[in-house]
């Protein structure tokens, strides 16, 4: 599905392997218009999946023998960043062009400027008035944590009360950035992630320690799925209204 208004475009792509989702990211980045609109792109997951920044080796942190034995498909994204398990989330992608009057020269402001959008669409989803962007680093608990996205809060990541709830990685080029982010929305299976990842207990404890999930530990795959269609609504709305006003 395609979709074009003023000043913001959707792109729904629907349901796809991994590595197709994330190659559409890359080719959307590389076909950017340096003076075009904005693109919101929305895709799903075939199956379990977990993606990796452009510069990690999963197979030291995963165990790909018992990831294929769990039906778990890993694809490396454009951006970089850590690992992000796809099973328990909302993912997202944005690309803003180099033109554009909000596009900034410094990454961290972009990476503000999209997670203040996000911000706004998880206080309404949870109508709860303590969730904000971390102002710096939350403290690493393990060596192995700064490779896993859940298991670490990092500046202007969306929080509450200390809690992860969304993160993103960017990628920029002449042409503009690529900000590919994740929602934390239910309680991940402590088992899955113990049984593929090799620091089990390290990442497993930092994760429980640093992430915020609306749906909780009980939760159904129905469950999972309304939440991804109501908090996909209110983002692009926030979108939406960010980029008419802008």
């Amino acid at each position: 599905m395609y979709t074009k208004n003023l000043s913001l475009e959707l792109v729904d792509t629907g349901t796809a392997e991994a590595e197709i989702n994330m190659s559409l990211d890359a080719q959307f980045l590389a076909d950017l218009c340096p003076d075009g609109n904005p693109i919101l792109h929305f895709y799903d997951w075939a199956g379990p999946t977990a993606t990796y920044g452009h510069f990690i080796d999963p197979k030291k942190y995963i165990d790909l023998d018992k990831a294929g034995f769990h039906r778990l498909s890993l694809a490396k994204r454009p951006t970089g960043g850590g690992i992000v398990f796809h099973i328990w989330d909302l993912a997202f992608s944005f690309l803003m062009p180099a033109k554009h009057p909000a596009c900034s020269e410094n990454t961290i402001d972009n990476y503000r400027f999209v997670n203040e959008i996000v911000l706004s669409a998880v206080k309404e989803y949870l109508t709860i008035k303590d969730v904000t962007l971390i102002p710096e680093h939350a403290p690493l608990l393990g060596p192995s944590c700064n490779h896993f996205c859940m298991a670490r809060p990092t500046i202007y990541d969306v929080v509450y009360q200390g809690l992860k709830i969304a993160g993103a990685a960017q990628r920029r080029t002449k042409k503009g950035y690529l900000h590919q982010g994740t929602i934390s929305l239910a309680f991940p299976h402590l088992a899955l992630l113990k049984n593929v990842l090799l620091s089990q207990e390290e990442i497993t404890r930092a994760m429980t320690a640093y992430t915020f999930a609306p749906l909780g530990r009980l939760w159904t795959p129905d469950h999972l799925q309304e939440a991804r269609i109501e908090l996909r609504k209110l983002l692009l709305k926030k979108f939406q209204d960010k980029f008419f006003m802008t």
